[in-house]
């Protein structure tokens, strides 16, 4: 209702598709259509994303030649979005649980081998060779632990997800130090969550070392907690979700990552690993929940998304 009675350029980002729409339009006289999002704003309440449709009117109407259709498309968006997220997480978990037999076999054998041929040297120049490829086998098979995520159940207890934040808020600002401004907005009402504390607190510490390292100069680092009802987890519906959400001011993930930056071992930084993501998404569905995010230049915010249950323990 907000949008009644004002002009479409005061509501409206200004150049881009939109106008280059309305231009096609009235040079061709076809029917376009375009997809367009729309950031948050003071007169835009939250950020959409709208399906436009632009024709030519069959006659001037207060002297307007054209007519612009918009349909708020976001929330089948962001449906289809987390429909992609949690495949891409099935797919990733069983890339990984495959590579995983492929390497760790070979690696073992390579270690035994390697430890054999150690006792039959005499030459300790030669044994140091024999040294380097066990240790290279036994790093390469903490990576493949790391793939593979944490083993067992979650060790859930009644938490206050809020000290997990200011947890992780102070390793953040003890490694960092003012080169990155930590800020807070959390939401009293939210209940104690079941939660594993110290695969939540990896988790988030994946999502806010992510964050810092798409801000190399420094910014700006925003904790917030919400509480969203009637909420679609995949094909779940919860009456309550908690949503922890982790906002930076840096560069944005590249349009081209984005959808696969929860695929294992991708990744755009040179001293990156591409395990973050997809370790926290794996602790996060291990609790029900998921990671969702947007991003833009000077704004990217991941949704940790987990369920509340009605008996105040999470």
């Amino acid at each position: 209702m907000r949008a009644l009675g004002q002009q479409v350029a005061d509501l409206l980002p200004e150049g881009g598709e939109l106008d280059d729409l309305l231009e096609r339009t009235a040079s061709s006289g076809q029917i376009y259509t375009c997809e367009l999002q729309l950031a948050q704003s003071e007169s835009i309440g939250q950020e959409y994303v709208l399906d436009c449709r632009a024709s030519l009117l069959g006659a001037p109407i207060d002297g307007a030649t054209r007519l612009l259709e918009m349909t708020d498309v976001t929330q089948r968006t962001r449906i289809n979005r987390e429909n992609a997220l949690i495949s891409q997480h099935g797919t990733g978990r069983q890339m990984i649980r495959q590579l995983a037999h492929e390497i760790k076999n070979p690696l073992g054998g390579l270690r035994g081998a390697a430890q054999l041929l150690a006792r039959q040297l005499d030459s300790d120049d030669l044994k140091e060779y024999t040294s380097v490829i066990i240790s290279e086998a036994d790093r390469l098979a903490s990576l493949v632990d790391t793939l593979l995520g944490p083993g067992g159940p979650p060790n859930k207890q009644a938490t206050n997800i809020h000290e997990l934040l200011d947890h992780v808020a102070r390793l953040t600002a003890a490694e960092y130090g003012e080169r990155v401004v930590i800020d807070r907005n959390y939401d009293p009402g939210l209940p104690l969550l079941a939660l594993d504390r110290d695969l939540v607190i990896q988790a988030l510490l994946n999502l806010v070392k992510n964050a810092v390292a798409a801000m190399p100069a420094g910014g700006r680092l925003l904790l917030r907690t919400r509480a969203a009802n009637n909420f679609m987890i995949g094909e779940t519906r919860h009456r309550a979700v908690a949503s922890i959400e982790i906002e930076d001011n840096g560069s944005g993930i590249a349009r081209d990552l984005q959808a696969s930056i929860f695929y294992p071992l991708v990744t755009n930084r040179v001293d990156g690993t591409g395990l973050g993501l997809p370790v926290a998404q794996e602790i996060v569905s291990r609790h029900a929940g998921l990671i969702e995010f947007e991003s833009r230049p000077g704004r990217t915010v991941f949704f940790v998304r987990l369920p509340i249950s009605g008996d105040g323990s999470g």
